[in-house]
């Protein structure tokens, strides 16, 4: 039953992010910016990015034992794999998905789309499930946030 919500989720949220409104974009989008072969580029992001959603999803049914939607989030804090990077490696992964959509599709509407995904999420982490975290798991979120950088690495 997790694994099938975990399907589930994975269509809804990323899935509409990265595929749904890039596509109701592009069908509106009667403008294109023109990158010649450089929007090549983006092809390489968008596999990055798709291969680190789908790691992290896992990560989160086989260690976290729950899902990527707060409604049903994992049970046990996940530290490993892209989680040892970056604190938010799903969200970075959806990010490259969208700059490579970006790139790929020559399209300033989906690299706006990109724009307000980040200023969302960035607010939702800040505001939501960062203290979330901390209540649920105490020292042990404590000190991996100072471990490990939100968005970026951290040198060690």
């Amino acid at each position: 039953m997790l694994l099938l919500r975990s399907i589930f989720f994975t269509f809804l949220l990323p899935g509409s992010v990265t595929i749904l409104i890039p596509y109701l974009i592009l069908r509106a989008d009667s403008g294109r910016l023109n990158f010649g072969p450089i929007r090549y580029a983006g092809l390489p992001l968008i596999v990055i990015g798709a291969a680190g959603l789908l790691w992290c999803i896992w990560q989160f049914f086989a260690e976290g034992r729950g899902t990527l939607a707060p409604v049903d989030p994992p049970k046990e804090l996940v530290v490993n794999g892209l989680y040892r990077v970056v604190r938010n490696p799903m969200y970075v992964s959806v990010m490259l998905v969208l700059l490579g959509e970006t790139l790929y599709f020559a399209s300033a509407g989906i690299f706006i789309a990109a724009i307000i995904f980040f200023l969302a999420t960035h607010l939702f982490i800040i505001f939501y499930e960062e203290p979330h975290l901390e209540k649920q798991f105490g020292d042990s979120y404590e000190e991996y946030r100072k471990r490990v950088g939100r968005w970026f690495p951290r040198s060690r």
